[in-house]
């Protein structure tokens, strides 16, 4: 499962508004024969493509999921139906799929003399279908804000274009958008069709915060990273609609006073709880939730 699990954040930021999946397929005698992962919308997903690497080998076999196999017709055949055919004897899911319409994969496939076990590992499986899952469950995308702070730990707003560009790029990769300081999506792929550019109206962004969500929504996307210190995501962080911030902190003197004008020093806005502390190269990096 773990190793499914590893393999399933290479569909991270392309697979939406489908979520992130990967597979492994064990022969009869628990040896790896095949895995796979889903990579886009409208794509083979993870248990088809685990299934077509692991061939003859896959019969009396396990599958080992992320999650719930899907058992309905869109634009692939039903996963459930794939391992059915492919005369697998047991499946193991992490996590069960909300969106799965009728019984459920789970259900047909035990229906079908398929072994099933559910919950295996899934606090880890979460790692990565965490934000997909949230997605759903607020019925919006989940949203990052990532931004440098001044010494006093606000959001500084002169310090957009110098965030922690070691940390940018593996961070883009994870999401669905990326959007800039000035409102556009400046990188992602939402709905999972290719490499295109999207771009929101600037009043949008500034002025009506359930305008921008909705239309975010639109696109497909489950997960949105903002990128830079602006007032326009204050307000919308201020709306409780950031579910995640991401802080970097400068170096400060082992002994300092603040002094009298700075105000109240912070580490992370109000209304999120560090989940993360670490230190980079020339800074502290925070990671918050949404309480």
């Amino acid at each position: 499962m773990r190793r499914a699990i590893a393999i399933s954040a290479q569909g991270l930021g392309s697979t939406s508004p489908n979520p992130p999946v990967g597979c492994v397929i064990l022969d009869s005698d628990g040896r790896t024969v095949g895995e796979g992962y889903h990579v886009r919308k409208g794509e083979s997903h993870a248990e088809v493509n685990a299934l077509t690497a692991a061939g003859k080998l896959a019969e009396g076999g396990t599958a080992v999921v992320t999650l719930e196999p899907c058992n309905h017709y869109g634009r692939t055949p039903p996963c459930r139906e794939a391992l059915v055919n492919a005369n697998v004897a047991r499946v193991l899911i992490a996590v069960m799929d909300p969106t799965s319409r009728g019984e459920g994969g789970a259900a047909l496939l035990q229906r079908a003399g398929v072994v099933v076990e559910q919950d295996f590992l899934k606090g880890e499986a979460l790692l990565v279908l965490g934000n997909w899952q949230a997605s759903l469950n607020g019925g919006r995308p989940f949203i990052t804000w990532i931004y440098e702070a001044g010494t006093d730990g606000k959001p500084n707003p002169n310090s957009a274009q110098g965030i922690a560009f070691e940390e940018m790029d593996s961070l883009r990769g994870s999401y669905d958008l990326v959007i800039s300081q000035e409102g556009g999506i400046e990188e992602g792929v939402p709905g999972g069709h290719g490499n295109d550019v999207f771009h929101l109206p600037n009043r949008a962004l500034g002025e009506d915060i359930d305008a921008m969500v909705k239309a975010l929504n639109a696109t497909g996307a489950r997960s949105i990273l903002l990128s830079g210190a602006v007032d326009q995501f204050s307000r919308i962080a201020s709306a409780g609609m950031i579910d995640q911030v991401i802080s970097y902190l400068p170096r400060t003197s082992p002994s300092r006073s603040p002094g009298k004008d700075v105000g109240r020093v912070i580490a992370i806005p109000d209304g999120f709880r560090l989940t993360e502390v670490t230190r980079t190269a020339s800074r502290v990096r925070l990671t918050g939730r949404r309480t």
